[in-house]
């Protein structure tokens, strides 16, 4: 029996996995992410990340095997918390700094929502992993915010507007472009929390 037969196909295909590094995985993901915001998820393939990256296409089919498996993998990769460790004491104000903070980050994952909007709708994996990515982790940090605003008396916990923060600013970045053809930024941001967001939470 040989070494290879002996590990079994976890351990090979964990030993393949090894020869590249945390970094050069990294570049890869980079380079497919960023080929989707320019050219649309359709007009990207492996082929093209490889020749992007100076590596071989057989490296990245041996490690994803597909483009949507490769899209997925890059997707959970750059899964941030943005809204993540805002917490100033106020809710109004916190929701405001929510605001700021989508300004540094609206324009690229909106674009990158933007390219992907067909494709997610016919692979269940790539959906999933966007979502994982970049709305759900976001989702919880805002709750978070309303639920501490709720804990200090701010606002009662039945108030019907709760449910509905995380969608209308979520929704604010991704119509934006559509309406004026500029992303969200900071000042347009702030200005629709105290303009809607506030007022429908009943504050100041």
């Amino acid at each position: 029996m040989t070494s290879q037969a002996a590990e079994g196909p976890e351990s090979v295909a964990a030993s393949r996995r090894s020869k590249i590094t945390p970094e050069r995985e990294r570049e890869f993901f980079d380079a497919v992410l960023e080929q989707i915001r320019e050219c649309g998820y359709d007009s990207v393939t492996m082929e093209g990340v490889a020749a992007s990256t100076r590596c071989s296409k057989s490296t990245l089919y041996r490690q994803w095997k597909t483009k949507p498996q490769f899209v997925a993998a890059a997707l959970r990769a750059n899964r941030r918390v943005r809204f993540a460790g805002i917490d100033t004491g106020s809710l109004a104000e916190d929701l405001r700094q929510a605001a700021r903070t989508a300004d540094d980050w609206s324009g690229k994952d909106t674009k990158l929502l933007q390219a992907l909007g067909h494709a997610v709708t016919a692979d269940h994996e790539l959906a999933q992993a966007l979502r994982e990515a970049l709305v759900h982790p976001e989702i919880a940090a805002l709750q978070e915010i309303l639920a501490r605003g709720v804990a200090r008396g701010e606002i009662p916990a039945d108030h019907p507007a709760l449910d509905y923060v995380p969608a209308v600013m979520f929704g604010v970045l991704r119509i934006r472009p559509m309406l004026s053809g500029q992303y969200a930024d900071a000042d347009y941001l702030v200005r629709f929390v105290e303009a809607i967001v506030l007022p429908a939470l009943g504050l100041t």
